[in-house]
C-alpha cells in the first residue's frame, strides 16, 4: 500500500465524531492502517502516577484513528494525492492541480 500520508502533514477528518476537523498528523502506523492526529478523536486515559507523572489522575489525549478517514489538506480543503515521477525521483501530487507536495 502506497505511503500517501505521513508525519507532519495536514489532514482534514472526512467521517466520524470528528468530521471537518483539521490537524497535523503526529504519527502513522502502516501496519495497522492507523494515524494520530493532533486535537482529533480524544480519548480521557485515567493514568497512575508514576516518574514522569507524580499526580496521576485524567488525562486528555489523542486516539488513533483509520488512515482511511483522513485526506491531506490544502489551504482547508481535502484533495486526493497521487504519485508521479518528476526528475527521476517518485514524489506525491496534489491530484486537483498536479502540483508537488513534497
Amino acid at each position: 500500500m502506497a505511503n500517501k500520508i505521513k508525519k507532519g502533514d495536514t489532514v482534514k477528518v472526512i467521517t466520524g465524531k470528528d468530521k471537518d476537523k483539521e490537524g497535523k498528523v503526529l504519527s502513522v502506523d502502516r501496519k495497522n492502517h492507523k494515524v494520530l492526529v493532533e486535537g482529533v478523536n480524544m480519548v480521557t486515559k485515567h493514568t497512575k502516577p508514576s516518574a514522569q507523572n507524580q499526580q496521576g489522575g485524567i488525562v486528555n489525549k489523542e486516539a488513533p484513528i483509520d488512515i482511511s478517514n483522513v485526506m491531506y489538506s490544502v489551504k482547508g480543503e481535502a484533495v486526493r494525492v497521487g504519485f508521479a515521477v518528476k526528475d527521476g525521483k517518485k514524489v506525491r501530487i496534489n491530484k486537483k492541480t498536479g502540483e508537488a507536495i513534497d
